[in-house]
């Protein structure tokens, strides 16, 4: 049966494009391609997001952001309370910046709250309950997630 279901999800997908000439079809770009979406991110989620399950793309993303800061630090904790211990600006075990001047510790600061927030509003809802997220909320929260973890590839240390 999945077989059957996998050839009339194809069908209704290239359904779209009838009636529309072999230029525009093949001009057609994926929308994580026009929103350069991480590298890393499109392997945990490009599949869940052309199946339609954008509320698990989503989580899968943030899961693997936790997971990678996770790695990282050293820490045992997950979610919020990895974020506020990981990248604390007075003693971080993940430093985003050489924490020289007070603009590089604002900084260290200020994406301490912003991953720490990533993980309560975006991630943790979608883990702990049943979310139908539009089409393009999932494509917000993906680029979201790749600016994070380009800023987390570009860290100073470790």
């Amino acid at each position: 049966m999945s077989d059957r279901l996998s050839v009339f999800e194809r069908i209704v997908r290239s359904a779209r494009h009838v009636g529309q000439s072999p230029i525009t079809e093949a001009r057609e770009v994926h929308p994580f391609d026009e929103r350069n979406i991480h590298p890393e991110i499109s392997a945990v989620s490009l599949n869940l997001f052309d199946n339609g399950h954008y509320s698990q793309a989503t989580f899968e993303a943030f899961k693997l952001l936790d997971n990678k800061v996770k790695s990282a630090s050293g820490l045992a904790e997950s979610g919020y309370k990895l974020m506020m211990a990981a990248f604390n600006e007075t003693n971080p075990k993940i430093r985003l910046t050489d924490l020289a001047t007070t603009s590089e510790k604002d900084e260290q600061l200020g994406f301490r709250y912003v991953f720490a927030g990533a993980m309560s509003a975006i991630r943790n809802p979608r883990g702990h309950d049943i979310i139908a997220d539009p089409i393009d909320l999932c494509l917000d929260h993906l680029s979201f997630a790749s600016v994070l973890l380009r800023t987390f590839d570009s860290r100073k240390a470790p």
